[in-house]
Order: structure tokens, then sequence, then C-alpha cells
């Protein structure tokens, strides 16, 4: 049984672009689509959401959110099944709970202008927190249209427990369905302790920490097959900085979200939590066993 790749819908341009992006993932892994539209989501997006749909607010009801949905995504995909529901809760919990039968969540976000649009709503946020399946969340283009492979590259960061790393599989995954380029990218640092002024070993912290990186990186990677084109590259900064400036030429931005069972709080590290909210492509966050 292939799980269907589902969508978070509530009735937004972001949202419907998570659709066509959706939509063309569908296609590409031969899934079935659903579309979800949680009807308490207004609670968060108040009067917004009559307004993206040029309808006064009582006449816009959860129907016509999952119908418009539902036939965007079949103008673009006709090959691909189809199903909608409405479910009368909170989205994030409502997600959260669909993502457990789910290859993969999308989800878009709904930034106005200035610095609003730089940040992640709060339902995006807990969802890639929490759920147990790859969460994609678009980010970049504010135009309403998702240009599928417009750049042909898929970037993932690769970190320090990068063994048998599920998000470092996602990201080889599509590469290989996109025909995409995969870098695979490994960003590391000398701590300031280690230097020294000695001009005769002031390059050597560095050049051991750069060496460790590139086994990292080649430990991660021995097992990648070898029809995907990888490129694999270590960065001296902060990861952060490094993935949000590769993301500037990525399709897809890939990071890996360790779960520790039994804790409630936000479960993202600083690097994904950074990315969700700064990326320039859209970002994948991907769930690694603690």
């Amino acid at each position: 049984m292939v799980l269907p790749i589902v969508v978070g819908v509530d009735g937004s341009e972001p949202s419907l672009r998570a659709v066509d992006w959706a939509a063309d993932e569908a296609a590409l892994r031969g899934a079935p689509l659903r579309l979800v539209y949680a009807s308490l989501w207004e609670r968060y997006e108040g009067g917004s959401l009559a307004e993206d749909l040029n309808k006064p607010s009582e006449q816009v009801t959860a129907e016509d959110i999952v119908r418009t949905a539902a036939q965007r995504a079949r103008m673009r995909r006709p090959d691909i099944a189809v199903s909608t529901d409405v479910l009368p809760e909170e989205p994030e919990y409502a997600l959260v709970r669909e993502g457990r039968n789910a290859c993969a969540l999308v989800l878009g976000t709904r930034g106005r202008s200035g610095f609003v649009e730089m940040l992640l709503g709060s339902v995006s946020l807990t969802v890639a927190a929490h759920a147990d399946c790859p969460v994609i969340v678009l980010r970049g283009s504010h135009d309403n249209q998702v240009p599928a492979g417009a750049r042909g590259r898929i970037v993932v960061g690769v970190g320090e427990q990068a063994t048998d790393s599920a998000a470092l599989r996602f990201a080889v995954q599509e590469a290989k369905l996109r025909h995409a380029t995969l870098d695979a990218v490994r960003a590391w640092r000398c701590p300031a302790h280690e230097t020294t002024d000695h001009p005769l070993l002031a390059g050597e912290p560095a050049r051991l920490h750069e060496q460790h990186a590139v086994e990292v990186l080649d430990k991660a990677l021995k097992d990648a097959p070898a029809a995907v084109d990888l490129h694999r590259r270590t960065v001296e900064g902060p990861a952060r900085r490094v993935l949000l400036d590769a993301s500037h030429e990525a399709d897809l931005l890939v990071v890996g979200a360790r779960r520790n069972p039994g804790h409630l709080g936000l479960q993202l590290g600083r690097v994904a939590h950074a990315v969700l909210h700064h990326s320039a492509c859209a970002v994948a966050v991907v769930p690694e066993q603690a």
C-alpha cells in the first residue's frame, strides 16, 4: 500500500501552492494525494481566508476550500488520485495525526509582507516539530507559482550523527525522483580556544576540524547509490548560516530533526528551526530517532 501525501489547505494562495507542490510530488512517487482542511484553522488566520477567496467571510465554507484545492490538483496532475477531508479540530493536532499514515506532509506559509513574511506560522512550526513523517514547508517564491525543479538541485545538511540518517535517505530519494543534483553539505567550525598565535601552528586546529568534517561526510555517504549526481561539500561556518546560504541555489533543503519519545516541547534543533524561518527555498524536515 502506497501511503498518501497529505496537504494542509486553508483556502489561501500559499496553501494552494502547497497543493501544486504536493501534486507534483504525488505524481513522481505514484502516490495518492490527500487534502485536509482543519475547520478551526480560521482561529489562526482570521478574515484573510475570505480575502484570499474574494468572498464575504460568511460565504467561505470548508467545502469551498477543499473543492477549490482538489480542482487545482486535478488540473495540474490529472493522473493522480485525489481525496479530501474536513476535520473539525485544531489544525496542528489534525495534521500531526494525519502524518502517522502519510509518506509526507506538505504545508504552505502565509507571509504577507516585510518581517512577517520571514517568519513561519505556529501551525507549520508545530507540525514540523512533531510529525512522524517528513514535513515539507514551502518557502521562497511568493508569486503563487511553483516552478518544478527550476534549479535541479537538492541540498541536505549532514550532521554529526549522520550514519543511517533518515534525512539523507529522503534527500537521495528526492534527487532520484527529480533527476536532480544532490549537494551533501557538512558545516564545520574551529573553536576559538583552539586557535594559536604561533605562525607554524595557526592553521593546524582548523585543518583537523575540516578533516573531521570530511570523514563524517564520507562515512554518511559511503552507501549512496551511484545513480545520484552527488556533490560533497564541507564549509566553514555555523550550520545555520551555511545551509541558509545554500538554500538560495536549491529547490529543496533537507534537514533532520531528532525525536525524543516522551518529550512534549518543540522537537526541533536550532538548525531546523532557523532554516524553517529563513530558507530561500522549500524545506523538508525529516524526523530522526534519538
